[in-house]
């Protein structure tokens, strides 16, 4: 089980350092910094925009997979079938952090209007950006949460624990980025190069152990191959 754990969590931080999520979230701490004042504040409302987007991720899980195990039919279709469907979903995914497959869409859900209402919030406002922030799904963020971590969640009839350690992990790289603008460690801009390097390295690596497991539970559940 704490390597399901451990999934969840990675699967968060991989979602919070890819280029659309990693973008916004610099923007917003950048942003916050610019409007909070000192530096404990700072690290204030990194803290206050990670719990933001945790509870967006909770709630968010906690509908789907609620909404989709209340079903009796479905329940039990994808008690008997979930193991069937992971491996293609996990190939699918896969391809997509590897980039095989390109889908180009947005989902911004923050304007200029938003913007200043989190401005006169202060550093309550960083708890907005992490709300709306964390619902602006992008195809990487929309293929991890959707298209693994909502299948992992299910598969474990969890819809509140596998989801907060989610979103835990997506805040993660947050606080860490808000206390280098806090304390002013280095540049932002040579950071934020550095974690794109390694964000590139983790989600080919990760899509590679996607697709192989996908193989694995492919091979074994739909074609019932023993290995």
């Amino acid at each position: 089980m704490s390597f399901v754990w451990l999934s969840a969590l990675w699967l968060g931080i991989l979602t919070s350092i890819s280029p659309c999520p990693l973008a916004t979230n610099v923007a917003a701490i950048s942003f916050i910094g610019k409007n909070v004042g000192s530096s404990s504040n700072v690290l204030l409302a990194g803290l206050i925009y990670s719990l933001g987007r945790v509870l967006s991720y909770i709630l968010v899980g906690y509908l789907i997979i609620t909404g989709i195990l209340s079903v009796p039919a479905v329940a039990n279709f994808l008690q008997k079938y979930m193991s069937i469907a992971l491996g293609p979903i996990l190939i699918f995914v896969g391809i997509l952090l590897l980039g095989l497959i390109k889908f180009n869409f947005s989902n911004n859900l923050v304007n200029d209007k938003i913007q200043k209402k989190a401005r006169d919030w202060g550093i309550w406002g960083a708890g907005l950006l992490g709300v709306l922030f964390a619902l602006s799904f992008c195809p990487t963020s929309a293929a991890l949460f959707f298209g693994s971590l909502i299948p992992l969640s299910m598969q474990n009839n969890s819809n509140i624990l596998f989801p907060s350690i989610y979103g835990i992990g997506t805040g993660l790289p947050v606080i860490l980025f808000a206390f280098v603008v806090a304390l002013s460690i280095g540049s932002v801009g040579k950071f934020y190069n550095k974690i794109t390097i390694f964000e590139k390295w983790m989600r080919k690596i990760t899509g590679i152990i996607f697709i192989l497991v996908g193989i694995y539970y492919t091979l074994t559940y739909v074609l019932g191959v023993s290995i």
